[in-house]
């Protein structure tokens, strides 16, 4: 860009100009007189320059090209190929059309110079949104590998307890100190990565992008499966599984991030929530595994059986180590180190044309000024995660979702269904047999939400699914008191098989790709860190805790203790929990840039708007959703909405 486009909106242009011509989005109602009264109350306000700019670059992320004409938006995008070294006159032409493209809302029908092709693939972003080329869906293809390396591991040692518990002498179900070793070495990985291994996420990623850190991760964890096959005590074990856990923090953290930045706004959504999709295939092919070797003979080596589990895992880890660097690194990742004839070129790659790959390359770029000014970057990044509105509240949503992925039960029958059917009276072939049903539906039934995840939303599917998994889990809780026998253990499989059913669409998919957008970019590793931290370490708490629960109140207390948590999840959500569907992941400022109070208030609304108008049946108007553009406040007596729009006064 030229000199005066170094302006926070990648604008052209003076400042004077940009407040005479430029229009804000439809959604603004803050106008400039009521930001310069602010400036003149700064003394009494107590706010400082940078908390101001925060706000005022926040409510004009909605739409921070609008205003512009096609001649200015088309210089700015030939301003951005000088700038860059993009000297090319084809690439000079996609900037300039890009840009026009970008500024006018994606609406390329009124761009004038686009060829029959280029308005062919445009259209399809909207028709057949799910054509995209081959390299894009190469990408999510490797962090599904990755989704499925954690996947198998969880389920591997599902059965490979069964063996190895009585191997290492910690099988005694009346002993509580073996009840807890159990516990412990299943939580190894997950101790590791919410203490260690979430953590190198940041430096990781700084250093070797986001492929290298899914290289080296995902090397690790084959490193790791490889060596838990070799132990021979549960403190062996321990350590093995522990190291385990370098490679699942980084990967965990990082897979989502990766897809989120190379995926279109529309199928972001469904393209990263192929984390949660293909965690849940690992657990299938981990339950495979489990049936599959279960009667392999020692052949003069003890626990081979288990040992081949165990080891499985490493598979899809390797394949990730071979395939990754033929992908290409994530755009906005080279933004960030103003690396933009890098971005181009892997953006390129993620889209048919070069029409759209530098529309969305410049966009990106734009809304990546904005987010700088509307954060303060002198500080610590993570405690910013903290001090600034946005990003804490991001944090709030983030951490709630994480919380209550574990929280909601779901680990604790992907780590001991096999015993939780024995307990039932499952024979113990039966039992894996159960669990693989346990992994089939969990799996078959997150395939609908590649399309629910961005139509039904992300707050509407979690919303929907908590009271029924709460329902599921009382329901199996209730079927322990039914006597020994087919029923009880019909009822027991129903009640676990149908809580898969509601949990795999809602709280499977939803965490990981709620923390993955949620975030500003700049700090987007250090808060995945903290989201991946906080699931690991709930995900390590109920590992420990479930034999021990059960030994203390039985199974039926122990389901009703996470039955209850879902209602809770419930209530979090829908007080804390904004909506993030189909926006793009800068636009995201101006949805968690509001008074947490103002996020609450909107739920509680939503509650009297379900009572009205879906059960008594009356006509009322849906309750406006919050966001920067139409709630920014100062302080209590500040800032109320603008009563007179005149959009030539809009920031």
């Amino acid at each position: 860009m030229s000199s005066h486009d170094n302006e926070p909106l990648g604008s052209g242009g003076t400042a004077g100009e940009k407040f005479t011509s430029r229009k804000d989005s439809d959604n603004s109602d803050v106008s400039r007189s009521e930001i310069e009264h602010s400036r003149a109350t700064h003394d009494t306000v107590g706010l400082d320059e940078g908390q101001r700019k925060r706000l005022e670059a926040s409510a004009r992320l909605e739409n921070p090209l609008a205003g512009y004409s096609p001649e200015q938006l088309a210089q700015k995008g030939e301003d951005f190929c000088k700038q860059h070294g993009l000297a090319e006159e084809e690439d000079i032409r996609a900037f300039r059309l890009g840009a026009m493209i970008a500024g006018n809302m994606n609406k390329y029908d009124t761009v004038e110079g686009l060829t029959a092709r280029e308005k062919e693939v445009l259209d399809k972003e909207i028709t057949h949104k799910w054509s995209n080329p081959k390299m894009l869906y190469a990408v999510i293809t490797i962090c599904s590998l990755c989704a499925a390396v954690q996947g198998m591991d969880e389920t591997v040692v599902n059965g490979a307890q069964i063996f190895y518990k009585q191997q290492f002498g910690i099988g005694d179900e009346n002993s509580q100190r073996d009840s807890w070793l159990v516990g412990l070495v299943n939580a190894a990985p997950y101790i590791s990565s919410a203490f260690i291994g979430c953590w190198l996420t940041e430096p990781l990623n700084k250093t070797f992008g986001r492929r290298g850190t899914v290289f080296i991760s995902c090397l690790v964890s084959a490193a790791a499966c490889f060596w838990q096959a070799f132990t021979n005590t549960w403190w062996h074990m321990f350590i093995a599984r522990f190291a385990l856990g370098f490679g699942i923090g980084p990967k965990s953290a990082t897979t989502p991030i990766l897809a989120a930045e190379c995926s279109p706004p529309k199928l972001r959504g469904a393209l990263v929530m192929q984390w949660q999709m293909w965690t849940a295939f690992g657990i299938l092919i981990g339950y495979v595994a489990d049936l599959a070797f279960y009667e392999v003979p020692d052949h003069g080596i003890d626990g081979l059986n288990w040992r081949l589990m165990m080891g499985s895992a490493l598979i899809p880890a390797v394949f990730v180590v071979a395939l990754v660097y033929f992908t290409p690194e994530s755009p906005r990742w080279y933004l960030t180190k103003d690396r933009h004839m890098d971005a181009y070129k892997a953006i390129a790659q993620l889209r048919y044309e070069k029409v759209q790959a530098a529309r969305d390359l410049f966009y990106m770029d734009v809304l990546l000024q904005v987010e700088k000014e509307a954060m303060v970057t002198k500080q610590n990044k993570f405690k910013e995660i903290f001090t600034i509105r946005r990003n804490r509240n991001a944090a709030i949503a983030s951490e709630i979702v994480m919380f209550m992925q574990q929280f909601c039960g779901v680990n604790a029958i992907a780590y001991y269904s096999t015993q939780i059917f024995i307990d039932s009276d499952f024979g113990e072939k039966a039992a894996l047999a159960a669990s693989l049903g346990f992994g089939a539906v969990n799996f078959l039934f997150a395939i609908p939400a590649f399309y629910t995840i961005d139509t039904f939303g992300r707050r509407k599917l979690l919303l929907v699914t908590f009271p029924l998994m709460s329902l599921f889990l009382f329901y199996t809780g209730f079927s322990f008191y039914i006597p020994k026998g087919t029923a009880r253990i019909a009822n027991v499989a129903l009640g676990i098989y149908l809580f898969g059913i509601v949990y795999s669409p809602g709280e499977g998919p939803v965490p990981f790709t709620y923390s993955a957008e949620a975030y500003p970019l700049y700090i987007r590793p250090f808060g995945m860190s903290l989201a991946t931290a906080t699931t690991w370490f709930f995900n390590a708490v109920i590992s420990i805790t479930w034999p021990a629960l059960v030994q203390a109140w039985q199974n039926s207390g122990a389901f009703a203790w996470y039955a209850v948590w879902n209602i809770l999840g419930f209530a979090f959500v829908l007080f804390f929990l904004p909506e993030t569907k189909e926006k793009t992941l800068e636009e995201l400022d101006a949805v968690f840039d509001v008074p947490l109070h103002s996020i609450m208030r909107y739920g509680l609304a939503q509650v009297g708007y379900f009572w009205g108008h879906i059960i008594l049946r009356r006509r009322m108007e849906p309750p406006t959703v919050p966001t920067s553009a139409n709630t920014v406040e100062y302080t209590k007596h500040q800032f109320t909405r603008e009563k007179h729009h005149n959009p030539t006064e809009r920031v």
